[in-house]
């Protein structure tokens, strides 16, 4: 995984409604990312087993950003 794919990872993020950051389950909310990144740019199927992991491992700061993105929207 290289540093042009978290960059779009995180704009993902940020691109992604906050609703569905909040309402998916965790392994929903990894595919869903996964899937919306593959829509951008084609990975291989290691970048996708390394960027699940990353996503999974970091879904806590993804959902606390969504969090962050409601109380500044309030």
């Amino acid at each position: 995984m290289n540093a042009t794919i978290l960059r779009q990872l995180w704009s993902t993020v940020e691109e992604t409604q906050t609703q569905t950051l909040n309402s998916l389950d965790d392994a929903s909310l990894v595919n869903q990312l996964l899937g919306d990144l593959q829509e951008k740019r084609l990975l291989q199927r290691d970048d996708l087993e390394e960027l699940g992991d990353y996503i999974r491992s970091h879904l806590t700061l993804i959902r606390e950003l969504a969090e962050g993105r409601l109380r500044t929207m309030a």
